[in-house]
C-alpha cells in the first residue's frame, strides 16, 4: 500500500526536455519494477527498467550508449555515480547526501529540483552556438586581415585596430548568455 510516488513538477519537465528535441527518455531506478512503472505511466516515461543494483545501470547506460550514440545520465546518489561516469554526459542533482554524484557528474544543479534540468540543457545548446558563433567570427577577421596586410591595403595599425574591434564583438556576444531565460 506504500509506494514512492513522482515529483509533482515530474510530467511537466519531461514535456518540456520533448519540446527541446529529447527523444527517449528511460527510467533507471533500483524501485521495485511495478513500482517503477505505475511511476513512469504517471509521468510519460516509455521505458522503464527496475530492480537495478548500481552495476545493472553502468550495464544499462553501456546498452543505450551503443543504441543511441549519446546518453545523459541524471542522477542524485552514490547508486547513480557509477552509470553517469560511463554516460556521456552525467547531471547530478544537488540533493543532500549526493557528494559522490556531485564529483561524478559533467554538470551539478546545485538544488534539488528537476526544473533546472530543461534550463541546463538549453543554456549550453545556447553556449555551444555562441562559441561557433565567435569562432568564426574571430577566424573571419582573421583570415580577412592578414591577406589585407599582406597585400598593403590596410595598414597594420588599422589591422590591429580592426582585431581588437572583432575581440570586443566575440566578448559581447558572448555576454548574451547572461540574459538567457530559457524556452
Amino acid at each position: 500500500s506504500l509506494m514512492d510516488v513522482p515529483r509533482s513538477e515530474a510530467k511537466n519537465v519531461l514535456d518540456k526536455l520533448k519540446r527541446l528535441g529529447i527523444r527517449q527518455m528511460i527510467m533507471l531506478t533500483g524501485d521495485n519494477q511495478q513500482v517503477a512503472d505505475a511511476v513512469a505511466s504517471q509521468i510519460g516515461v516509455t521505458e522503464v527498467l527496475g530492480n537495478l543494483m548500481p552495476e545493472d545501470k553502468v550495464s544499462s547506460v553501456e546498452r543505450l550508449d551503443k543504441e543511441y550514440g549519446k546518453v545523459a545520465m541524471v542522477g542524485d546518489g552514490v547508486n547513480d555515480a557509477p552509470a553517469m561516469a560511463k554516460s556521456t554526459v552525467g547531471i547530478a542533482m544537488g540533493a543532500p547526501g549526493s557528494d559522490v554524484a556531485l564529483e561524478t557528474a559533467d554538470i551539478a544543479l546545485m538544488g534539488d529540483k528537476l526544473e533546472g534540468l530543461p534550463f541546463a540543457i538549453g543554456l549550453s545548446r545556447s553556449a555551444r552556438s555562441i562559441i561557433k558563433q565567435n569562432l568564426w567570427i574571430s577566424l573571419g577577421v582573421v583570415a580577412i586581415l592578414i591577406p589585407l596586410t599582406i597585400a598593403g591595403v590596410t595598414s597594420i595599425g588599422l589591422a590591429v585596430l580592426a582585431h581588437e574591434g572583432s575581440t570586443l564583438l566575440v566578448v559581447f556576444n558572448a555576454l548574451r548568455l547572461l540574459a538567457y531565460k530559457g524556452k
